[in-house]
């Protein structure tokens, strides 16, 4: 397993190298750290005089990255560790690596293209032989696994259909928030069908579930999000990103405001990402994918602790 992981960032680094994508490192420690209420991070305490600072383990490369992009950096790729607090079991571990790429240029199909040509070269090293790609609307399978509407929230209808799946939990789960109910219906009904040994793309998101993707021009109920599975697993998601400074402020303080509402520890945003907007990001499509989680799942491992040197319970 060792040699395979080797194997697999020798891989991806000449894949990038060919198409003249340039390596970068970002910090892992930060100021500031993402706002959304999905992702618990951690805090260290770093004791310079005259004044301790509190610093985060960054959840992703991302705001560091879309720095680099706006003073100029051009396509830039990174392969790091990350780090996201309470999260442990078969497919995750607290510390993992993370692949993360943004392509000055591209629009979210091109992107896709990219990511299915990588994806398939490393199934080939790992001796897998995928199906072809497949790529699919949100709505549509929604739609087909449930017979609801995602992208008009009928919470009558949700609630009927959770009661026929004898999960009358959801209810008291979900309320009547729509993005809590789209999150458990697609992961616990939709999700374990995708990607039956090939890559499935799910495109086209609910617009309330855009995060840092940008709102489609001609329909403001999609979100131009991308996220991938193999044999039901998540593996990675990526975004036309978002260039707007005054909209990213706004879905930060929206999300700051809700992780109050939550009682969830007190995130701070990242002022210096909004300079970066404001100074000027070109127009790029990026994408995150876990690497652990790739690998787990090309070499038919069974647990994400099978493909980790150093299982955090074993570190």
């Amino acid at each position: 397993m060792l040699r395979l992981r080797a194997q697999m960032i020798q891989q991806i680094r000449q894949f990038f190298l060919k198409k003249a994508v340039l390596e970068v490192e970002t910090p892992l420690l930060s100021h500031a750290v993402g706002t959304d209420p999905q992702l618990a991070f951690f805090t260290t305490r770093y004791c310079a005089t005259p004044i301790e600072q509190t610093l985060f383990l960054q959840t992703s490369p991302e705001f560091a990255m879309k720095r680099l992009l706006a003073a100029g950096s051009g396509s830039i790729f990174q392969i790091c560790k990350a780090f996201r607090n309470g999260e442990s079991g078969r497919f995750h571990n607290p510390e993992f690596t993370l692949l993360e790429w943004y392509r000055v240029g591209f629009n979210l199909p091109a992107l896709m293209d990219e990511v299915a040509e990588l994806i398939n070269q490393l199934a080939v090293q790992c001796h897998q032989v995928l199906a072809a790609t497949q790529r699919s609307s949100y709505s549509s399978v929604f739609k087909q696994y449930t017979g609801l509407d995602a992208l008009r929230f009928d919470y009558d209808a949700y609630c009927r259909y959770a009661l026929g799946q004898q999960c009358s939990e959801a209810l008291t789960l979900c309320g009547e928030d729509h993005v809590l109910w789209l999150d458990f219906i697609f992961s616990h009904y939709i999700q374990p069908h995708l990607g039956e040994n090939h890559l499935c793309m799910i495109y086209d998101y609910p617009a309330c579930q855009s995060s840092l993707a940008r709102i489609k021009p001609n329909n403001p109920l999609l979100a131009e999000r991308v996220e991938l599975f193999i044999n039901g697993v998540e593996l990675g998601n990526g975004y036309y990103e978002l260039i707007d400074s005054k909209e990213q402020d706004k879905r930060f303080n929206d999300e700051i405001a809700l992780r109050y509402q939550q009682k969830l520890p007190e995130s701070i945003k990242d002022q210096r990402l909004i300079d970066a907007l404001n100074a000027g990001l070109p127009e790029c499509s990026g994408i995150a994918i876990g690497l652990d989680r790739l690998l787990m799942v090309l070499s038919d491992s069974r647990s994400i602790d099978d493909v980790l040197s150093f299982p955090t319970h074993r570190a």
